[in-house]
């Protein structure tokens, strides 16, 4: 997703040129939602269809037993960055999924909740102010995110094909910021190897989708063969990090 590591603005010029073939728009949807466990003794709890929750009273108690790091600036501005870049997921994701009553962003839009609460831990536990506090869907501190969701919302409403793409879109993004976060500090980088793991399942979730409506995503942030490897395998159920 957005972020001050690359260019915000050159970012919403391309998620805003997506070209979204003229294919059928027939509403899909994901079919069955039974939890089951990740495996391991892993935060993240993966359903059938690949929407990744990361589970807030387990990766509490991993991070009991890890120590407070000195952030640098860098990690904490990562922090209040990512904190508002997975409501922005979730904001997506509820919103159109009301708009096209498709099951696969109720699905996923449950579990981005759970990422940006998972950042939130992290934020608490450093003592820094939370940048989402009080805010409603669709309204984000940072401006560059609030014309980020607006695009979004506004691509996505124009078919159900479109809503899709804009959701492989976001997942694309946020594996690209997460990886561009990467990091050695054990705390931070058990949060964030979840949430890439849920992203790339998340991904494999909308491809899956957008395959069934005869149509493709072609990626923009992480390269093809990166994508390539990720769409075509299975989804990860293993613990991260």
């Amino acid at each position: 997703m957005i972020s001050t590591r690359t260019n915000r603005t050159g970012r919403r010029g391309m998620v805003t040129t997506i070209v979204v073939a003229a294919l059928s728009l027939t509403a899909c949807s994901s079919s069955g939602s039974g939890q089951e466990s990740g495996g391991g003794n892993g935060p993240a709890l993966v359903d059938s269809e690949g929407a990744t929750r990361v589970e807030s009273d387990v990766l509490g108690g991993q991070l009991d037993s890890i120590p407070e790091a000195d952030l640098t600036i860098a990690e904490r501005d990562g922090l209040l960055e990512m904190r508002e870049e997975e409501k922005l997921a979730h904001d997506v994701y509820v919103t159109l999924g009301a708009r096209w009553n498709l099951n696969v962003f109720d699905n996923i839009s449950a579990a981005e909740q759970t990422h940006a609460d998972a950042v939130k831990t992290l934020l608490d536990r450093y003592s820094l102010t939370d940048p989402a506090a009080g805010n409603t869907v669709g309204v984000f501190t940072d401006p560059d995110l609030q014309t980020l969701y607006d695009e979004l919302v506004s691509q996505g409403s124009g078919s159900a094909v479109a809503a899709l793409t804009v959701g492989a879109t976001i997942e694309d993004l946020d594996i690209a910021d997460l990886q561009a976060l990467a990091t050695t500090t054990p705390d931070l980088a058990l949060v964030y190897a979840n949430l890439e793991k849920g992203s790339r399942n998340h991904m494999r979730a909308f491809a899956k989708q957008l395959d069934k409506n005869g149509a493709t995503y072609t990626p923009t942030y992480i390269s093809q063969a990166a994508y390539d490897e990720i769409v075509s395998s299975e989804i990860e159920r293993g613990s991260a990090g």
